[in-house]
């Protein structure tokens, strides 16, 4: 069981920036490479010795789109995706703001 979690952790990960950028599509002459983040975790484990309990294997990942590389006559610009990007800033903005508020208050008194 522990080898075939280490195998498969082995091909994932050997991908490499072949899971940050996806493989380019062209569209009408446009040339579009999706970029995104990508998290892969594994774990595995065993019976201790005298035990008749199984071992056990799991993983997961997550992928999170972060936007597109554009390539047209114009050049080469990056695309964000608005909702990550909404997703990801709104929490930022708001625990900057607290942390704005705590220093202004600080340095009233």
């Amino acid at each position: 069981m522990t080898s075939m979690s280490l195998r498969l952790a082995e091909t994932i990960s050997s991908s490499g920036i072949k899971s940050v950028y996806g493989e380019p599509v062209v569209v009408d002459g446009t040339t579009i490479v999706p970029v995104a983040a990508v998290q892969f975790g594994f774990g595995a484990g065993t019976a201790a010795e005298g035990e008749d309990a199984p071992g056990g294997a799991g993983g997961g990942g997550v992928a999170i789109p972060f936007g597109a590389y554009v390539s047209d006559e114009t050049g080469v610009r990056f695309r964000p995706n608005l909702i990550t990007l909404l997703a990801v800033g709104i929490p930022f903005l708001w625990v900057a703001g607290h942390a704005w508020a705590r220093v202004i208050k600080a340095l009233k008194r």
